[in-house]
């Protein structure tokens, strides 16, 4: 009886498995896509769709880029910091902005360097 239960439990293991999986990866995707539109909707006119800050108003403000090894060597607390509080002509997203959606943001600007 109990070989009998193994055997049936050995064959769920990897459907188990790959259903977590699969369910697993719209989220990722969701969060990718939200933190996306995030940028878009806040960042891309400074600093651009690529992040470079090579766009007229992110040239006249000096937008940092955000692909640099000066901004990608700050730790996320230090990126957060500067996204809630704002930095010289970057304004503050702290009233704008979830702690939530600034964490998306952080892993999306983590991100940049690879695109």
């Amino acid at each position: 009886m109990r070989r009998q239960t193994r055997s049936i439990l050995l064959r769920f293991v990897p459907a188990f498995v790959i259903g977590i999986t699969i369910l697993s990866l719209p989220l990722s995707v969701r969060a990718q896509s939200r933190a996306r539109k995030i940028f878009k909707d806040n960042c891309v006119v400074c600093h651009g769709a690529d992040g470079t800050g090579n766009t007229p108003k992110g040239k006249a403000l000096g937008a940092a880029d955000l692909k640099s090894d000066e901004v990608q060597k700050q730790s996320d607390e230090e990126l957060a910091t500067v996204i809630a509080k704002g930095r010289g002509s970057m304004p503050a997203f702290a009233d704008k902005l979830s702690q939530e959606a600034v964490n998306s943001l952080i892993a999306y600007i983590r991100r940049l360097p690879k695109k």
